[in-house]
């Protein structure tokens, strides 16, 4: 398949596939998505087909107003209309009853659906000017990195989908936040763009869902079921300071490994490759997958980063680097 690049500023082409029943790359404020009618099933199909994603994972569904959301639910909870009016446009996906009129193979079979209003002017467009929903989950191979450039997007899928929408680098580069408004308790299913903080300054207190601290517990939100996010080097969180984070580089150096590390500051390590995600967590989130998938253009057999604290920004970024590491923690041992 002939994969079509496009301009944001062209983008009749992009409507004309869409509404042909074609897959294409757009750019979000978040990462890029592989968009879809959301109501066809065959292009929710070719979704699946070119991400190699498993068919029990839902997808989000965007949308370009608060109106158009009726396409797909009958009504829309105070709540969540308190964080559409707060945060749309904007990295929030909002789980609502769904009406049945989206694809089954959007929703995987849940009677609820995922509903976000990107803030990027090129997907606002497509949406409108094709008169669709989009279903759109990351633009990539499932279990790679998510796509922050219309590169990372070619890197994966050229030959797979029908366009790529290149829109430069996305904003602020991991997924949106996945809030349940189904329930009596408003529920973060997945950290994301938008902080839990900034959502109780809106609505008041929320839970977390517990399979952001439980790998057993099902999960309800895109994203959170199988190893996400990892390059081809296994990645490894580091239990401790940047003390910790030296001594495992080095013991596994000495154990004949090449081995590469991220850190959250400007700071060398004496890993062989060392790349930095910045002094801010706004920045971590920028560079995080950009970095993840520099480390496959080296020769790196082992990645090394230290946990951080899960608050505000942070627990997006450390949710996204515990599920690149399957869950796998380093304690190193304290020398004598």
């Amino acid at each position: 398949m002939e994969t079509k690049w496009i301009k944001p500023t062209e983008i009749e082409e992009g409507v004309r596939l869409l509404q042909a029943g074609e897959i294409i790359a757009i750019p979000t404020e978040t990462v890029y998505g592989l968009a879809g009618d959301a109501m066809n099933d065959v292009a929710i199909r070719k979704i699946f087909e070119a991400k190699g994603r498993p068919s029990d994972n839902p997808l989000i569904v965007h949308v370009a107003s608060v109106e158009q959301t009726k396409q797909f639910v009958d009504t829309i909870p105070s709540v969540a209309k308190r964080l559409m009016d707060a945060f749309w446009p904007g990295a929030l996906t909002i789980i609502l009853p769904s009406n049945g009129r989206a694809s089954s193979l959007v929703t995987a079979g849940l009677d609820s659906i995922g509903l976000r209003m990107p803030n990027h002017p090129a997907a606002l467009d497509l949406i409108r000017a094709s008169g669709l929903g989009l279903a759109a989950p990351s633009a990539n191979r499932s279990g790679r990195p998510s796509p922050t450039s219309a590169k990372h997007v070619a890197d994966d899928l050229t030959g797979r989908i029908a366009g790529i929408v290149d829109g430069g680098p996305t904003g602020i580069g991991v997924e949106s936040t996945v809030i349940d408004c189904t329930g009596e308790t408003a529920t973060i299913l997945r950290p994301g763009g938008v902080t839990k903080e900034a959502i109780e300054a809106v609505i008041g207190p929320v839970a977390l869902d517990a399979n952001l601290s439980d790998e057993t517990a099902a999960p309800r939100s895109p994203g959170m079921k199988y190893t996400h996010y990892a390059p081809t080097a296994p990645v490894f969180l580091v239990n401790g300071g940047r003390d910790a984070l030296v001594q495992v580089i080095e013991e596994r150096q000495a154990a004949g490994k090449r081995v590469g590390a991220l850190v959250f500051d400007e700071t060398t390590t004496p890993a062989e490759v060392t790349y930095s995600l910045g002094t801010s967590m706004e920045e971590a989130a920028k560079r995080l997958y950009d970095a993840l998938r520099r480390f496959d253009e080296t020769d790196v057999e082992e990645i090394y980063v230290n946990q951080i604290e899960p608050k505000g920004v942070a627990l997006a970024v450390y949710n996204r680097l515990y599920k690149a590491a399957g869950g796998k923690i380093v304690h190193p041992t304290e020398k004598a």
